[in-house]
């Protein structure tokens, strides 16, 4: 999986119960996608394992993961 020099040392490091799985997971299957105005995309997707959404944003290529946190504000 390609990502950020910002999202490894940075949300890696601020975040790092996060795991690739379920960030690969996301990305695989979402629940609801979005592009942002400069082009990044958005993803959420349920995470079972901790009952919770996890939104993953991409470069607008949509592999390339630059941003993922746990969003508590998300209703499917």
């Amino acid at each position: 999986m390609k990502t950020t020099a910002y999202f490894r040392t940075s949300v890696m490091v601020r975040r790092p119960y996060l795991k690739m799985e379920w960030i690969e997971h996301v990305l695989k299957n979402p629940i609801r996608t979005e592009v942002q105005p400069n082009g990044r995309i958005r993803y959420w997707g349920y995470v079972a394992e901790v009952d919770k959404y996890l939104r993953v944003v991409t470069e607008p290529d949509g592999e390339t993961v630059h941003n993922a946190f746990f969003d508590r504000r998300f209703s499917p």
